[in-house]
């Protein structure tokens, strides 16, 4: 039943996707509008979808890649909303829809079979643990697109190219706040989140660090992010640096949460590909 919400929630994100394509040729605020209450619709209902897995289950839906691709999506959608919400950036949409109805794509297209009675995943600390994870994740995601919608920008600026794409988007100054904002609640959820995985770790598997694959990956992506933080509020990185640094970070979490799930095994691996 959960896959039929599933279905609407991706329909809306593929709407909402058009919607804001149409919202930079046209420069249109209705259409910017009904793109986002698309987004709204498509949040419901993938939330919907995800309270009746985790009913049916009894714990998070994390088990499978496809389960983790549709948590990610609809945290990335929840991450957008609350920045359209606090700063109106409409045309962050226009990069934020895509990334989650490609993952929602993505989701049934990678086989696998769902694994029941996994009894440490009912635990408030793994709770706890893959919640921080997956909304620093979210929000990174958010710095991603703010990172490459600056260097869009810059290169306009520079070129002196002010076409449509020009009076879309947001100041450098906004973008870059952006960014910043992303990595100040960000990588501390990121940091927590590793924490209580080491602190679960040592209940479960007796030792906070085991070079898991999954371990060593996120310890490389918390790197990128902690050097970015030190730059930001240290040295006072800014613009462009930031925004590579933003960009390069996201692909490190991308191959942290696909890659080595996809190729490597370890403790992480709970789900089986068909």
């Amino acid at each position: 039943m959960s896959s039929f919400f599933f279905i609407v929630a991706t329909l809306a994100y593929f709407v909402g996707s058009v919607g804001y394509f149409f919202y930079i040729v046209r420069n249109s605020n209705s259409v910017a509008r009904a793109a986002y209450i698309a987004l709204v619709i498509g949040f419901f209902f993938h939330t919907i979808g995800i309270y009746m897995l985790i009913k049916y289950l009894g714990y998070l839906p994390v088990t499978s890649i496809p389960q983790m691709l549709s948590i990610f999506a609809w945290t990335i959608v929840l991450a957008y909303l609350i920045f359209q919400w606090r700063f109106n950036i409409k045309i962050l949409g226009t990069f934020v829809s895509p990334l989650a109805m490609f993952f929602m794509l993505l989701s049934p297209a990678i086989p696998s079979r769902m694994v029941h009675q996994i009894p440490i995943l009912k635990s408030i600390w793994v709770v706890v643990h893959i919640s921080l994870i997956f909304l620093s994740n979210a929000l990174f995601a958010i710095a991603f697109c703010a990172g490459i919608m600056y260097l869009i920008q810059e290169k306009q600026i520079k070129k002196k190219t002010f076409g449509v794409l020009f009076r879309r988007l947001p100041s450098l100054e906004k973008l870059d706040k952006t960014n910043y904002i992303c990595l100040l609640i960000g990588f501390p959820l990121l940091t927590g989140g590793l924490i209580t995985g080491f602190i679960y770790a040592s209940h479960v598997w007796h030792g906070y660090w085991h070079w898991d694959p999954k371990e060593i990956f996120a310890l490389i992506t918390w790197t990128i992010y902690a050097v970015l933080f030190h730059e930001r509020l240290a040295v006072g990185w800014r613009g462009r640096k930031a925004a590579i640094m933003a960009i390069v970070g996201f692909i490190a979490v991308v191959v942290t949460f696909l890659g080595v799930n996809l190729f490597l095994k370890g403790h992480h691996f709970y789900f089986r590909v068909s």
